[in-house]
């Protein structure tokens, strides 16, 4: 059965521990989260009796684990981490052999399990395959994203409440913007903000600034900004600073590239009065990003934005080779555009 992460939150407060489920996703701090919800539901653990980690390198003895008695315990609770039970064999159509031991072992031994375990498949990525389709029908299936920008903010704000520091929604949007929208790293940031204003305080833009580290995309949008408005000297300092904290350029050149390449799409949306957000394939994360994009494409012509895809692109075929040197030749479409 697949359900949201609000559902298993709510799940996890109210009933009894199911003997299987699966949590994925790209939002390690929620599903660490429910993870320790579980621990906590389940009650004391003690490793190697009733509480075991299972990963790619001992899968093969998951089995063996499960039926295993937890001596002087009711159960057992089992952890199975990036197994490479999920992923399919881009060769083969047929699962492996021991794919085939788990799902059989799944679906022909649910009351073993029940009575013995309690199963927690933990995966970033996972393929709908048989595995995929065995726990869905005889578990708990919740795959947890990032969340959406009022989520964040709300969270953001519940945190900011507890230790009596106030901070605008539009404040924690710009935080968004900069730190990007992964939990984790937003939660890190906003503790810091608080610290720094300390109780009764207030978090400000210009304490973001100073003091939250900027994801690579905000940084791009800053860059693109100076670009935009013809300011020279910041365009290259964003640069130079990208460069000093030792982002690699072949990254800097991709990340580019992929920037105006939506600063590109965007254009073409606009002319041709189609959805933005469609266009440019935003996640519903995302979607707060569509004023700055649209805003960034008003800098550039049409051809304008098709000429550095293609200096970009010819430039990375040219540093493979050997052939320039990417900082000088990124310096110098910087200044071309900028002039």
């Amino acid at each position: 059965m697949n359900i949201t992460y609000d559902q298993l939150e709510k799940e996890l407060n109210k009933t009894d521990l199911k003997p299987i489920y699966l949590l994925y996703g790209n939002e390690k701090y929620l599903i660490d989260t429910l993870l320790k919800k579980i621990k906590t539901k389940f009650g004391e653990l003690v490793q190697g009796i009733n509480y075991v980690i299972i990963d790619e390198t001992n899968v093969q003895d998951l089995i063996f684990n499960i039926e295993v008695p937890a001596f002087g315990y009711d159960k057992k609770l089992m952890i199975v981490k990036n197994s490479g039970l999920f992923k399919k064999d881009g060769r083969k159509k047929e699962p492996t052999m021991l794919q085939k031991e788990v799902i059989s072992y799944l679906e022909e031994n649910y009351a073993t399990i029940q009575e013995m375990a309690v199963l927690v498949f933990m995966e970033e990525e996972v393929d709908k395959n048989a595995v995929y389709s065995a726990i869905e029908k005889n578990g708990i299936v919740c795959q947890i994203t990032e969340r959406k920008p009022a989520q964040l903010i709300a969270k953001l704000k519940q945190i900011c409440a507890l230790y009596k520091v106030s901070c605008q929604d539009s404040t924690l949007e710009y935080l968004l913007e900069t730190a990007g929208t992964n939990l984790q790293i937003l939660i890190n940031e906003i503790r810091k903000l608080i610290e720094y204003a300390g109780e009764g305080g207030t978090i400000t833009r210009e304490a973001i600034d100073q003091l939250v580290i900027k994801q690579m995309e905000s940084v791009i949008f800053e860059l693109t900004d100076n670009l935009g408005n013809k300011r020279i000297d910041e365009a290259i300092q964003v640069l130079d600073n990208l460069i000093y904290q030792k982002e690699p350029l072949q990254k800097i050149l991709v990340t580019l590239y992929n920037h105006f390449k939506k600063l590109y799409l965007c254009r073409i949306a606009i002319h041709l009065n189609e959805d933005i957000i469609t266009a440019l394939n935003l996640k519903p994360n995302q979607t707060f990003l569509v004023s700055k994009y649209r805003k960034q494409a008003s800098y550039f012509q049409e051809s304008d934005l098709r000429q550095i895809l293609k200096e970009l692109a010819e430039m990375d075929y040219q540093s493979k080779n050997g052939l320039i040197d990417i900082n000088i030749a990124l310096k110098s479409v910087l200044c071309r555009y900028c002039s």
